[in-house]
């Protein structure tokens, strides 16, 4: 069994970069910054950020594009990528990037001019989320509940 999962919570770096494809595809990149703190050994308190490149594809992308800005909190859910192509010069480049399944507004509301408002807490998902019946697999009916 493998598990290719990424979670992220953090704020988007820089403005979302969109792009059509030939084939009229949507996406959206993103940088989304993540800082852990740590005291060391002294007791000062350190800050490492790691920047993480994001992708979003089709649906997920045009969402993004509409509600997504630099400094919006972020939670993602998606999966590593590698890849590598060779650039104008020849030489041979590399990037680590996390393709998003689902992006969920945090923080605040978001104010966007473009295309009105989302609540904090919004989730964004490039596939519908699957209806869950809470009641399933556990064995009990409505009758066994105290209440």
């Amino acid at each position: 069994m493998t598990l290719n999962k990424v979670m992220l919570i953090g704020n988007v770096g820089k403005e979302p970069e969109p792009r059509h494809l030939d084939n009229g595809v949507m996406l959206v990149t993103l940088t989304v910054a993540t800082t852990e703190r740590y005291k060391d050994r002294n007791g000062e308190t350190k800050e490492q950020t790691e920047w993480h490149n994001v992708v979003c594809w089709r649906n997920l992308a045009e969402i993004v594009e509409k509600y997504v800005r630099k400094g919006t909190q972020v939670y993602v859910e998606g999966k590593i990528r590698s890849r590598s192509w060779e650039d104008q010069n020849g030489q041979k480049r590399y990037i680590t990037e996390v393709v998003a399944d689902s992006l969920l507004l945090l923080g605040r509301k978001q104010e966007q001019p473009a295309g009105g408002t989302l609540q904090s807490g919004t989730t964004l998902s490039a596939k519908p989320a699957p209806v869950l019946d809470p009641m399933e697999g556990i064995g009990y009916s409505l009758d066994d509940l105290p209440f």
